[in-house]
């Protein structure tokens, strides 16, 4: 079992309460736009890390921080990317991917919208922790905690950080 601390759109403002949320977190992970790389040495200096560029992420970014990250992790297949869509709208730059080899989690960022939605089509769950940064048109900042446990995706917790 693995608890996971999920955040996305930091914008290059990092939050001392994400350090405090993800504090009995095993791992963190990132669906892009950092801002700077002042923020992956932070989380990565915390925890294990894993996190994906966003598009307004610059070179330095995008050479510690592929475009999509597909991997397993305690029995879960997971596709990261930072612009993704949603059920229903996958991004033209996943959709067929994503039709023909659907993951069991799929996380992105980038609308700075909260949403977990499942898709019963693909047979997947859809994550998007919405935007902790305060660039953006968000009114409040948000991250998820969950955990993988033997190929499930159990107890999910919603953080609102407060108002951007």
């Amino acid at each position: 079992m693995k608890k996971i601390g999920l955040l996305s759109d930091t914008h290059g403002y990092l939050d001392d309460a994400v350090f405090k949320y993800f504090e009995a977190c095993d791992e963190i992970w990132h669906a892009g736009d950092f801002g700077t790389i002042d923020v992956i040495e932070k989380l990565s200096s915390f925890k294990p890390f894993k996190g994906v560029y966003g598009n307004i992420d610059d070179k330095e970014i995008q050479l510690r921080c592929p475009e999509h990250l597909r991997f397993t992790c305690e029995g879960v297949d997971v596709w990261m990317t930072h612009i993704g869509g949603y059920p229903g709208r996958y991004s033209s730059l996943v959709k067929s991917t994503i039709v023909q080899n659907p993951p069991k989690l799929f996380i992105c960022g980038h609308s700075h919208i909260l949403k977990v939605q499942y898709d019963s089509k693909l047979e997947l769950l859809h994550l998007n922790p919405g935007a902790v940064g305060k660039h953006g048109w968000h009114k409040v900042r948000t991250l998820m905690r969950f955990e993988l446990n033997a190929g499930k995706i159990e107890n999910l917790e919603i953080i609102e950080l407060g108002k951007r």
